[in-house]
């Protein structure tokens, strides 16, 4: 039903060129579901990406979807860093969209930020006729106070880029409720033309399978995270309550497999060190998913410390559901739409306290019974809700509302 509602206006807006530009395609796992979905429809997708690790190709077929991807020179960490990584992102998303439109061409481009600088691109376009369709992952200005903890000229620019964006966009997508009101409140957008399409998991990405006991490292229990490195993902006050739980309670029988890569990572590294926790935290920067999932379905229980911003706190973080959607239980701290996704499949710490976070994390290894009826409260709560299956129609209405 919902690929034939898709289908309905197939005969207005049947080419979409999506760009992307933090994360590698198909690494990028909302978009990736997004471009499968609106092939599914029918629509012709073209996706515009950075390249990465394990995905060097400047152009690859996967599903009948062109991916073109670009260069970037660094992982930016500092204003001139991302001044010099922008540049040359909307450089390439400048050339890449004009070779696409020459040959396979499109009547969307859907824009994923951050940053709030594709509009750029979009409105030259729009010149021409095509829609915008903007679909918002981060709030950049609240993004920006994380990582640099001031608001300044840059986090001025950042709101004025913001309103820029909404109001060139046809459409805007929003990851929950809290980025819709920032759509409208912010944004000034009409109600009708904001849709929200959460990041629901895959269930048939995130498959069920046999511990790796390896990844114990000999220890009873293991704990899970996965996500970026970055100085607003927490991994410090995690750091910290590892060491608390290590040297100051006493607990040998733990380890910690962090999944994931960033610019904080050798930062990280280097803190384990100083915290004399090294042995017990494996870091495996970024890989494949299988490596992913087997660190995952090994973890008795999975840890979110996304420190408490106004960014996380608004923010729907798709760890939270894939962990819930393996079955495991959670502690994270105590933030708005971390709560509304997992609701009883986690513990909550309070907010930013390193110690309270470890100690909740020894309180569910130390109750097998609570952590089994976790784990199936929140991959049931996936199953039922949450899951990408349930999103398909509102991003398709979202498509179709375009006319």
């Amino acid at each position: 039903m919902t690929v034939s509602a898709g289908k309905a206006n197939m005969n207005k807006t049947r080419g979409v060129l999506i760009i992307v530009e933090n994360l590698p395609v198909p690494f990028d796992r909302r978009v990736w579901q997004e471009a499968n979905t609106l092939r599914d429809a029918g629509y012709t997708v073209s996706i515009i990406s950075p390249t990465g690790k394990g995905y060097e190709k400047r152009h690859e077929v996967i599903n009948d979807i062109h991916i073109y991807r670009h260069p970037l020179p660094l992982e930016a960490d500092g204003a001139l860093g991302y001044l010099l990584e922008y540049s040359v992102a909307l450089f390439w998303e400048f050339v890449l969209a004009w070779r696409i439109l020459f040959t396979r061409g499109f009547d969307v481009i859907h824009a994923c930020n951050p940053p709030d600088l594709i509009f750029i691109v979009a409105i030259t376009f729009k010149l021409l006729g095509k829609k915008f369709v903007f679909d918002h992952h981060d709030i950049n200005p609240e993004l920006y106070e994380a990582k640099f903890g001031r608001k300044d000229f840059f986090y001025k620019l950042m709101l004025f880029f913001e309103r820029l964006t909404f109001k060139a966009a046809d459409v805007s997508i929003a990851t929950n409720h809290s980025y819709k009101e920032i759509a409208i409140r912010r944004g000034g957008m009409n109600p009708n033309n904001v849709f929200v399409v959460r990041s629901g998991p895959s269930l048939d990405r995130l498959k069920i399978f046999t511990p790796i006991q390896s990844l114990k490292k000999g220890r009873p229990y293991l704990v899970g995270y996965v996500g970026v490195m970055g100085k607003q993902e927490g991994i410090d006050l995690l750091l910290q309550s590892i060491h608390h739980v290590v040297h100051k309670v006493g607990r040998k029988d733990i380890h910690f497999g962090l999944v994931g890569g960033g610019t904080e990572i050798e930062n990280m590294k280097r803190y384990s060190t100083e915290l004399d926790i090294e042995n017990y935290v494996t870091f495996t920067g970024r890989v494949p998913d299988l490596e992913l999932l087997e660190m995952l379905n090994t973890a008795d229980i999975c840890v979110n410390p996304d420190i408490s911003n106004e960014m996380n706190d608004k923010s729907t973080m798709n760890k939270i559901m894939e962990y819930m959607a393996l079955g495991k239980p959670i502690v994270q701290f105590d933030l708005t739409e971390g709560r509304f996704s997992a609701e009883k499949a986690s513990l909550y710490a309070n907010k930013n306290d390193a110690i309270d976070l470890a100690n909740k994390i020894i309180t569910l290894l130390d109750n097998p019974d609570i952590r089994k009826s976790m784990g199936e409260y929140g991959r049931q709560r996936v199953e039922q809700t949450l899951a990408w299956q349930y999103e398909v129609p509102k991003l398709l209405a979202a498509y179709n509302s375009l006319g």
